[in-house]
């Protein structure tokens, strides 16, 4: 089996469609299929493999506690080697055509405090154009629940501080609305009177709303770095991107009773499941008033008196 997976890595190789570090995590899977299989089951051919032996390889991994990660990942290479070996005739049949991987492990997304939300929106000076203008863009992000690339792609356009609403321009070039709080209103007028003309300088025909030094169109990678300064200026724990922020937007709604497909709407999110993420906060605070004031949960007043 060890020259059977030499020549499937070979191929790959040969083919010049991987990367290095892919074909090095195949290598890596297939050398520890192969071990196991050898020492738990005595196989040292790729044709003597069977459905079950993958299956209990599998099982194994589980018990191990390797995430579903792992597991999706290890499937890939099996089932990529095992098809390799049934076209090219080294296997009679294609013991992995059965594998299905696990279901991806949705974690709940990361989000600030209130308190660490504020001192990062505090953390700019303002003695400057460029403070100005980051305070501004994180007050935006904070307001909105923008993606970092909606946010670097807003136009002075896109803003009606009169309405309090935003222009965004999101994935396949969909637009929505969203409305900002008077705090981002008052800050972007701020920024919009003052900071930004100076800014532009003689780049006047810039239409960009938030700009670099430069006077052009602030990059994404150019926040990021913004954002990093300020999270450790903040002295916030947390690792902080722009997406933290996002994801504090839509925690904080739903926390407030915010409705779910209000926030769906806003965030632009296709899919309600993929804001359904934000729910678990909601559920626990809603478990520990039920179990604080209904009488009939251990924690309730009549059940204290009895």
């Amino acid at each position: 089996m060890k020259q059977d997976i030499a020549n499937f890595l070979a191929n790959l190789k040969a083919a010049g469609h991987l990367a290095a570090n892919s074909l090095d995590g195949y290598r890596r899977d297939l050398e520890d299929v192969g071990r196991t299989l050898e020492e738990r089951h005595g196989i040292v051919r790729a044709a003597d493999v069977k459905p079950h032996h993958l299956s209990a390889y599998l099982h194994e991994l589980r018990e191990q506690g390797r995430s579903n990660a792992t597991l999706s990942r290890r499937i890939v290479s099996i089932k990529a080697f095992f098809q390799y070996a049934h076209e090219s005739e080294i296997t009679p049949s294609n013991p992995s055509t059965r594998l299905t991987p696990p279901k991806a492990e949705r974690k709940p997304p990361k989000a600030l405090s209130l308190t660490d939300v504020e001192r990062l929106l505090e953390a700019p000076e303002l003695a400057d154009d460029a403070g100005i203008r980051d305070r501004t863009m994180l007050e935006t992000l904070y307001a909105t629940g923008m993606r970092v690339t909606e946010l670097t792609g807003l136009d002075v356009s896109d803003v009606r501080t009169d309405l309090r609403l935003l222009v965004c321009r999101g994935s396949g070039g969909r637009e929505r609305m969203i409305p900002i709080s008077s705090m981002c209103r008052d800050w972007m007028i701020k920024y919009l009177q003052e900071a930004r003309p100076r800014m532009v300088r003689e780049n006047g025909s810039e239409h960009a709303l938030f700009v670099s030094h430069l006077g052009s169109r602030m990059t994404r990678q150019g926040f990021w770095k913004l954002i990093k300064k300020y999270a450790a200026a903040a002295g916030v724990s947390t690792e902080v991107t722009p997406h933290t922020l996002r994801h504090s937007f839509a925690y904080h709604l739903v926390d407030n009773g915010a409705d779910l497909r209000a926030v769906q709407e806003i965030l632009g999110h296709a899919d309600l499941t993929a804001t359904q993420v934000y729910q678990p906060s909601v559920r626990a605070k809603l478990r520990d008033v039920y179990d604080s004031f209904h009488p009939r949960s251990s924690g309730g007043s009549d059940s204290q008196n009895n």
